[in-house]
């Protein structure tokens, strides 16, 4: 069957299918079309990333969109969650943002909400792929030309978002803190730095002069290491915050320099939203990427963990099920939902960070100091296709060796990237001697099986 939504939208490589200007027009118009079912003129709000290519592709999706009856208003550069934000705080109708987040600047991505500011459920995305199927029939085949027009944007929009930001935190305990920022030339190179002016916290900001081409390019949440090793040699920093191209994620380091991920920030949250009443059903939504240290220091407080798929979407739904307040991915996307957000927001988690710091009055890694992880390992192996896993007996058996050894002291999951043609191998155990040779040992059969 045809797929064009992965585990957060449609993304690929710009210009190229399913990112060609032929599909883009044929995904803005039948989200025209859908919407104009349910509203006499349906209002879409569209964001973009920094990428170049991402003004065409909006411009592209938004003659789509008009063609269908509906409107459009462009919120220029801004991250996801941002849109997300103006969706459900503006009354539009659904909002769009173009982005491919931690991706090379050569890919680029569509993401959609809904009117309530939630990403769209699994099914009604796969009723839109047929919607979009139709068009592209009627479309021949180059009658659509990219252009490079730049949508009217209308001021306020960003304003707004920020506004909303600041209100969610004190100021004034921020005001004792410094902080290290890296931008990743993407979304957040404007928007951040107003924000800290705003909240007048004494921050520092590392690559915010996009070009186009330089967003995410060694810097940004895949290489948080930077703003660690940047935070050692300026000193006098209390914590690194590290944003992705669409800065719906951040990744942080401690004063020391230590890397700290979404497991860590999931449990600091949770034990202070613990003790503060806000924590509901005194549960947290991880994935099944989550490191086994975060759920033995949650036991240790009281509060249980549970698994959902890989996704921020996916946690949302399952703290949707539960009513859990609080969940996330290692990776940073983080979702409080004890306010309210409607998606991963790094900005926010940021915020909520320091605001968790200042008030503690203790630094980043002394309140971590008991969470223990447990040595993990992630192997990627390109592949041909994603091949159902249950039809590749080589990887069945190097599993199946993988967990009889582990036996309950370790974690194996493998699983195919939802955004890349990419096998995920992630081996969790007591010794990094057990987490090399198993993670080599899937990895190959990949590679042997439907290697590139």
């Amino acid at each position: 069957m045809r797929q064009l939504f992965g585990t957060d939208g449609i993304r690929g490589i710009a210009g190229e299918p399913p990112l060609d200007p032929r599909t883009i027009h044929a995904i803005g118009r039948a989200l025209g079309t859908r919407l104009a079912r349910r509203h006499a003129s349906p209002h879409f709000v569209i964001g973009q990333d920094t990428r170049e290519s991402s003004p065409w592709i909006a411009e592209t999706l938004a003659r789509g969109l008009v063609e269908r009856g509906a409107r459009f208003q462009s919120a220029g550069v801004i991250t996801t969650p941002g849109v997300a934000y103006l969706v459900r705080t503006h009354g539009f109708a659904a909002g769009i943002v173009v982005s491919a987040s931690h991706n090379p600047w050569q890919d680029n991505g569509i993401k959609l909400f809904g009117a309530d500011g939630m990403k769209l459920a699994d099914a009604l995305e796969h009723e839109i792929e047929q919607e979009i199927f139709a068009h592209l029939e009627e479309t021949p085949s180059g009658a659509v030309a990219a252009s490079a027009d730049v949508l009217p944007g209308r001021a306020g929009l960003s304003s707004d978002y920020l506004g909303w930001l600041a209100a969610n935190v004190p100021p004034e305990p921020l005001r004792k803190l410094r902080v290290l920022v890296d931008c990743a030339n993407g979304a957040a190179s404007t928007l951040a730095p107003a924000l800290f002016r705003q909240l007048a916290v004494s921050a520092e900001f590392l690559h915010v002069s996009p070009d186009g081409r330089n967003i995410n390019h060694g810097c940004g949440a895949l290489h948080p290491e930077h703003v660690a090793v940047e935070l050692q040699r300026r000193g006098g920093f209390d914590l690194g915050i590290t944003f992705d191209g669409d800065a719906d994620r951040a990744l942080f380091s401690d004063a020391h320099g230590s890397v700290v991920n979404g497991d860590a920030v999931l449990l600091l949250a949770a034990r202070d939203m613990q003790s503060r009443g806000l924590l509901r059903q005194q549960t947290v939504v991880a994935t099944t990427m989550s490191n086994m240290g975060l759920e033995k220091a949650l036991e240790r407080s009281g509060i249980k963990m549970l698994r959902a798929g890989v996704g921020d979407k996916y946690v949302l739904e399952q703290m949707q099920q539960t009513g859990a307040t609080l969940g996330g991915e290692q990776s940073g996307h983080i979702l409080f939902m004890d306010g309210d957000s409607t998606t991963g927001d790094g900005m926010l988690t940021g915020l909520r960070l320091l605001d968790v710091i200042a008030r503690s009055g203790r630094p980043l890694h002394e309140l971590l100091g008991d969470l223990k992880v447990f040595p993990q390992l992630i192997r990627n192996v390109k592949v041909r296709e994603k091949t159902p896993l249950e039809q590749l007996p080589e990887v069945q058996q190097a599993i199946a060796e993988a967990e009889r050894e582990l036996a309950g002291n370790g974690r194996v999951v493998v699983r195919y990237s939802g955004t890349e043609k990419l096998a995920r191998v992630m081996i969790e155990a007591e010794s990094h001697e057990l987490t090399g040779r198993h993670a080599e040992a899937i990895a190959r059969a990949f590679q042997q099986a439907i290697g590139i």
